[in-house]
């Protein structure tokens, strides 16, 4: 039987200008998905997108390649990610002016 685990690493957060989310140690994991769920959002433009992030001790990163698209409020938005070392996280830039209070979950498997 598959282990698997949801952790909620940002609960109504604003996002605005540069952003990061909690780093999740996930060493153990096989696989992730990377929902978001935007709650609101205040002059989203069409194509914004969070990068995944890697890191080998949670401090130094490197961006995965993946990407998740960050569309119309009230959306869930997800990415699929195996191959991702020791902790995942969620980063980006948004312009200036933009707001959006997101929801993120990850949903591991090991």
């Amino acid at each position: 039987m598959r282990r698997s685990h949801t952790a909620v690493v940002e609960r109504n957060r604003v996002w605005s200008c540069a952003f990061e989310t909690e780093p999740y140690e996930a060493a153990w994991a096989a696989e992730v998905i990377v929902f978001v769920r935007i709650l609101e959002a205040s002059g989203l433009p069409n194509a914004s997108q969070a990068r995944v992030q890697i890191s080998p001790d949670g401090i130094h990163w490197c961006d995965e390649g993946t990407r998740v698209d960050l569309t119309c409020e009230q959306e869930v938005t997800f990415a699929k990610v195996t191959h991702f070392g020791g902790f995942i996280r969620l980063s980006g830039e948004l312009p200036p002016g933009v707001e959006l209070r997101v929801l993120v979950y990850l949903s591991l498997k090991a």
